[in-house]
């Protein structure tokens, strides 16, 4: 379970955003928490790869 508190002018530019995915505001958080995850172990992935071959 994940709880957040936020102001009225945030969730309401999330729920604009989530509406044009078709998509609930808690789909749309998880969503995107998921790819910020995703896209920094992607570029930590990068980084150990570019160290093992050498790469600057």
């Amino acid at each position: 379970m994940l709880s957040l508190r936020m102001d009225g002018e945030l969730l309401n530019r999330l729920r604009h955003h989530a509406a044009k995915r078709g998509m609930s505001v808690q789909d749309y958080v998880v969503q995107t928490l998921i790819r910020d995850d995703f896209d920094e172990r992607f570029q930590t992935a990068v980084e150990e790869t570019e160290k093992f071959y050498g790469v600057t």
